[in-house]
């Protein structure tokens, strides 16, 4: 039976194909779930790999997934979860292999740029891991052939107080052709080459802006005057960078997350089902209002993505339209705050949520459209009032009642729940100030 894939979400992830009794079968990572697991179950796959795929999908009978915030961390998590459960259809990656990461040897008096298999605790800065080793190798020839961190390429040891001897020096290749700074040789200072070195750190930190720029127009140059090869190679290191400055927040997740992370991906199929939307909302964000006779009126917007608090996008809101002398109008406050949020995130060209979540009832939900049409701006809505839990929704007369042990319901509690103490900690927080001399 094919399983219902339209309200997964177009996301990097990781999915999980499990068998009769819940045994895991299959491991894969995607940049796009939704198109990942679709191509299983439209035949795509089983032409490309008819022997391994028709055993695994005679088999299947559910597929979970985990959104990730990029391409990387999808990779990551994919290994890790292979190797520790040794799915018998993932036969690549049970091999243990680790993912390589960048080492760059600062506890040496003239460091060296190379690639490590695993972070050490010996002194020398690591960066990554990085999935895709060959654009690693890629940017690396790039930045010593280009000279932007042309640290000695050798693995002689030698330091300030222990040099080269002469012989060696006189066999290398680097030395004869100028490619190499040679400090080995004493060409350049140690001041000097650890500032070639800091300036390597800031690359692979992620400041990258400059050579990013630089690559671009090179690239350009390249194309128009028919020298593709360059180009290519630009367009490669460019790919490359974007690879290196993504942040990976996979390792920070044990065993418990990850089962939480199917859990709530859970939730959010649940969720679309149950409003009718037409892919699961990853990205959610709640409001709620506070005040005290119109006196420290504020609001809140909490956000979740993958069910999990994204406090960069919390808001806090002193409301504008509720004043001592007019008493407060909770609508009018509700319209206010969403339609301010919306136009932060249509001017910082930041993607909108895949739902929003309003804390009351039919009226502020009302108000929370207006919002929206205040804004220029159409998204899912839905508000949940406290008492009886249920959902209202637009167009709809009737309340939304879920199971009380539904996933579905419980994710948006808990978001209710985060935007009313996150407006009310800040309501007290303005009362506080005021109430002292």
């Amino acid at each position: 039976m094919q399983p219902d894939i339209s309200r997964i979400p177009h996301v990097p992830g990781v999915y999980l194909m499990l068998g009769p009794g819940r045994q895991l079968l299959y491991v894969g990572k995607a940049n796009d779930l939704a198109r990942r697991i679709g191509q299983y179950f439209s035949g795509h796959e089983a032409h490309s790999r008819p022997w391994t795929v028709a055993g695994l999908m005679a088999l299947v009978r559910r597929v979970d997934y985990i959104p990730c915030a990029s391409e990387r961390d999808a990779l990551i998590l994919e290994r890790r979860l292979v190797q520790k459960n040794q799915p018998f259809f993932n036969r690549d990656l049970r091999d243990g292999k680790a993912y390589p990461f960048v080492r760059l040897s600062m506890q040496e008096d003239f460091p060296r740029l190379s690639i490590s298999r695993r972070a050490e605790d010996d002194g020398a800065a690591y960066f990554g891991p990085y999935p895709k080793a060959s654009s690693l190798n890629a940017l690396l020839r790039h930045l010593w052939v280009s000279g932007l961190a042309r640290l000695r390429p050798c693995r002689w040891e030698f330091s300030l107080k222990n040099p080269l001897p002469d012989r060696k020096i006189k066999h290398c290749v680097y030395y004869h052709t100028g490619q190499c700074a040679a400090p080995c040789a004493g060409k350049i200072s140690r001041a000097a080459y650890r500032r070639i070195a800091l300036r390597a750190k800031l690359l692979l930190e992620g400041k990258t802006e400059k050579l990013k720029t630089a690559l671009e127009r090179q690239m350009a140059q390249a194309s128009s005057a028919l020298r593709y090869e360059e180009a290519a190679e630009c367009r490669n290191c460019l790919l490359a960078l974007k690879h290196m400055s993504e942040k990976v927040r996979i390792s920070r997740k044990n065993q418990a997350d990850i089962e939480l992370a199917v859990q709530e991906s859970r939730a959010a199929q649940e969720l679309a089902k149950a409003l009718g939307l037409q892919r699961a909302p990853v990205h959610i964000e709640a409001f709620d209002t506070s005040s005290l006779f119109a006196r420290q009126a504020v609001g809140s917007s909490v956000c979740f993505v993958n069910g999990e608090k994204n406090s960069g996008h919390y808001r806090k809101y002193r409301i504008k339209s509720a004043l001592p002398e007019t008493g407060s109008d909770d609508f009018l406050m509700m319209r206010e705050i969403v339609s301010r949020r919306l136009r932060q995130l249509l001017k910082a060209n930041e993607p909108l949520p895949d739902l929003l979540l309003i804390d009351g009832g039919p009226g502020q939900l009302a108000a929370a459209a207006q919002g929206m049409v205040d804004a220029k701006c159409r998204l899912p809505l839905a508000a949940l009032a406290k008492k009886e839990e249920e959902l209202f929704l637009p167009g709809r007369r009737e309340s939304l009642r879920l199971p009380r042990n539904s996933r579905a319901l419980l994710l948006l509690m808990r978001l209710r729940d985060e935007a009313h103490r996150f407006g009310v900690t800040y309501h007290r927080s303005l009362r506080n100030k005021r109430l002292l001399p």
